[in-house]
C-alpha cells in the first residue's frame, strides 16, 4: 500500500521545494509537478510531489488525519 499526504509548498528552489505539514518543514522534489507555485498543496509520496491538489481537498484530508490522531489518545 502506498500513502501520499497533502503538504503546502512554502518555498521553491529550482526543482526542489520546502513543504510544510503540521508545523514540520521538509525539502522535497518537485520534478513531477513543474507547475507548482508557493502556496499550492501537493500530494507528497516518498519525498516527491506527485500531483497538485486543490486547497479544499487538502484541508479536508488534513482534518481527517487530525481526527484520527485524536482517536489514538
Amino acid at each position: 500500500m502506498c500513502l501520499a499526504v497533502p503538504v503546502q509548498i512554502t518555498k521553491i528552489d529550482g526543482k526542489e521545494a520546502e513543504a510544510e505539514i503540521g508545523g514540520v518543514t521538509r525539502r522535497i522534489s518537485i520534478w513531477l509537478t513543474p507547475d507548482v507555485k508557493v502556496g499550492d498543496y501537493v500530494l507528497l509520496h516518498t519525498g516527491h510531489a506527485i500531483s497538485i491538489i486543490d486547497q479544499k481537498e487538502a484541508e479536508e484530508t488534513l482534518k481527517l488525519f487530525a481526527e484520527m490522531a485524536e482517536l489514538e489518545k
